[in-house]
């Protein structure tokens, strides 16, 4: 018989290098995305990014100071913030 575990995807902490937003998730899990895909972050120290918060049912994350939300599903996706531009011409 198998049982089904549902992942807790939660946000149990965040932590940030010269390039790299990580997410620890409760399940043990850790996500990591680029900062330059957080327009808003552009320019900002390593002190500024750790204001953040947990939001909602800590599904998210909130920056007062850059007017910022990012979603745990959008890092499990891939998606960049709005107005991320990859430099690729079309």
């Amino acid at each position: 018989m198998t049982t089904l575990t549902i992942p807790d995807e939660r946000i149990k902490g965040v932590s940030f290098d010269a390039d790299l937003l990580t997410v620890e998730l409760m399940d043990g899990r850790r996500i990591s995305t680029p900062l330059a895909w957080y327009p808003r972050f552009a320019g900002a120290t390593i002190p500024e990014l750790q204001g953040w918060e947990i939001i909602g049912d800590g599904d998210g994350l909130h920056w007062e100071q850059f007017d910022e939300d990012l979603s745990v599903e959008g890092m499990l996706r891939g998606f960049p913030a709005a107005g991320f531009r990859t430099g690729v011409k079309r």
